[in-house]
């Protein structure tokens, strides 16, 4: 899941703030340029290592055992021991995978991550950043125009590759990190297929560099030019822009059919939708402008609902259907910021192509005065020709993305009674602390997804750290022990030593080789292993800005689960689907506010024992 991997520079610097994009790291070190371009490539980092075979199968064992019954175990031991046999199956694989790693792995990971899912994008794989709420009054197009300043801009330093390179923090710290998903940001588009989605990169020396963004308001979808006449518009004219286009919008009389909700449907059903749309030139070129967008800027009606952070989480990810802002979208491409009327704001980020966006906040500001393009062409609606097909499509998408709606559970929750500072006063890693909380909430330990970036190597994305270890299990029984167990899967896991990406490369090179599939893979612990109930991820956001991450949950009886700890207290974003009889996220967050409270008991009796 998510994992953003940098903190702003600054803060807010005041009570209302009026833009959050990837931008005021990067502005503090533009004295640095020159220096920084030699550094913001791969070159240097070095290549994914692959673990040894033994050491990777020793590890699922012991993450296995306390998830299984001790005849499943016994079972599963002498699959693992048989495949792991000098000259067995997994020796042949295993040196099959060291032949092909430098240029294959990472796409068994992408596929298998998010390309080969058929689930639709909302909720299910796209997770939001919620800003904080603002009071717009009647003024929303401004903070639009300043947000597309502060993201043109950065666009303009990822064009120059001069963008300042990132370094570990935590453990490890100050290593380098791999660069080259900031520059996915503006030019990727997710392209949806029957069987399998592709991961399309604009790539200058092909085509020429995207010059506009799509603008959607009212279901409807503009292009904004941000280049006119080789001049970039300032904030000025994108203001006056994007002005007429919301009067555009209310014109009745010209709108189209909300062709967005088709982009929020099932993989599968949106590849076969897409075949009926080319079929006229109108949609072929129509397509073809938001392809090769920047991002997508969606400035959303108000809802009417009462606005509280659950239900602003909620609206990030779906829009609230059909009936409201859920074909104000389109899903396919990484970037889209929501700004809307009442206030919600927040962006929407198609996963594949990068995990992490450093979501920096700016300070409110004047207009800038720089020279105004003397004629503005005006913005040019996208246009549609829509068979009955198409329509009855339409409907389908809505009805599934309603369904969608009526189902995910929110809840977000502050936790006030403490912080990460009481947590650091154990001795103990507030990560691991709440890891552990979580799988305290569950009563159980289950098997868990916590993310680990390995952007220390080239073209790292994440691992798995198999936070559900058997020390867990045992919660809190010795205190120090869980911190220090958690930290060693987590260290294996960001040195590249992490079980889940080996053992996906090992099975994809068996069905690559056309193998029957080796009997470690079919087994039932397996299948298990890759059921994560509680998909898990901590996200550091600024300590002065009430901003979170949300996301859905990744099987229909899991949890979703969200932190980001702060000196004096915790916000948790907890989503489950109503649908399944096992999952409450109301219940959750009831469990999770209890057991950190015992937590915090059972370590002050700790240490008052040792005193």
């Amino acid at each position: 899941m998510p994992v953003l991997d940098r903190e702003p520079s600054r803060d807010s610097g005041g009570g209302e703030v009026s833009i959050y994009c990837i931008l005021d790291l990067t502005r503090c070190y533009t004295k640095y340029v020159k220096h920084l371009k030699g550094l913001c490539t791969d070159q240097g980092l070095p290549k994914l290592p692959l673990p040894a075979l033994k050491d990777t199968l020793d590890t699922y064992l012991r993450c296995m055992k306390h998830l299984l019954t001790e005849e499943q175990f016994s079972k599963t031991q002498n699959i693992v021991r048989q495949f792991g046999a000098p000259g067995g199956v997994g020796e042949l694989l295993q040196g099959k995978l060291m032949e092909r790693r430098e240029n294959e792995v990472y796409d068994y990971w992408l596929n298998d991550m998010y390309l080969n899912n058929r689930l639709a994008l909302p909720v299910n794989s796209s997770p939001a950043m919620v800003f904080p709420q603002q009071n717009f009054r009647i003024f929303f197009s401004r903070f639009a125009a300043h947000l597309i300043s502060g993201v043109l801009e950065y666009k303009s330093l990822l064009d120059a590759r001069a963008l300042p390179v990132d370094f570990a923090r935590g453990q490890l710290a100050g290593t380098p990190l791999c660069m080259e998903q900031y520059y996915r940001l503006f030019t990727s588009y997710r392209l949806p297929g029957p069987e399998r989605d592709t991961l399309v990169a604009q790539e200058s020396s092909v085509m020429p560099e995207p010059e506009h963004i799509i603008v959607a308001c009212k279901n409807q979808f503009f292009v904004l030019d941000v280049v006119i006449n080789f001049r970039r518009l300032n904030e000025r004219d994108l203001l006056t822009q994007l002005e007429k286009i919301v009067k555009m919008a209310d014109s009745e009389e010209e709108r189209l059919p909300p062709i967005g909700l088709l982009t929020s449907d099932g993989r599968t059903q949106w590849a076969e939708s897409q075949l009926q749309c080319p079929a006229e030139s109108t949609n072929r070129d129509s397509l073809d402008m938001i392809e090769r967008c920047l991002c997508l800027v969606c400035l959303d009606d108000a809802t009417g609902a009462e606005i509280n952070d659950s239900m602003r989480a909620m609206l990030m990810l779906h829009g609230g259907g059909a009936a409201k802002n859920g074909g104000n979208r389109w899903y396919d491409k990484p970037m889209q910021f929501v700004v809307g009327a009442d206030g919600c704001c927040g962006v929407v980020c198609e996963h594949s192509p990068f995990e992490g966006i450093v979501l920096v906040v700016g300070s409110p500001s004047k207009l800038v005065r720089a020279a105004s393009v003397s004629e503005l062409p005006a913005p040019r609606r996208l246009r549609w020709k829509c068979s009955p097909e198409i329509h009855k499509l339409l409907s389908a998408s809505a009805d599934k993305l309603q369904r969608l709606v009526r189902n995910l559970d929110m809840n977000v929750y502050k936790f006030h009674n403490y912080g990460k500072d009481f947590i650091k006063k154990q001795k103990m890693s507030p990560d691991a602390y709440i890891q552990v909380a979580l799988q305290l909430t569950y009563y159980r330990a289950v098997s868990t997804y916590e993310s680990a970036s390995i952007r220390r190597f080239q073209e790292g994305r994440v691992d798995n750290i198999r936070s559900a270890t058997p020390e867990a299990s045992i919660l809190f029984s010795y205190p120090q022990s869980n911190q220090n167990i958690n930290a060693n899967f987590v260290l294996k896991a960001i040195t590249g030593m992490g079980i889940d990406n080996h053992l996906l490369g090992l099975r994809e090179i068996a069905h690559e080789m056309k193998m029957e599939k080796p009997e470690v893979f079919k087994d039932e612990a397996y299948l298990i292993s890759n059921h994560f109930i509680l998909s898990t991820s901590q996200v550091v956001v600024p300590t002065t800005v009430e901003m979170f991450c949300c996301y859905g949950p990744v099987v229909p009886d899991g949890y979703g689960a969200c932190y980001n700890p702060q000196s004096d207290h915790i916000v948790f974003c907890v989503s489950s689907f109503r649908e399944s009889s096992h999952t409450c996220s109301a219940e959750f967050v009831k469990c999770l506010m209890q057991g950190l409270l015992d937590m915090r008991d059972l370590c002050q009796k700790y240490e008052n024992k040792l005193i």
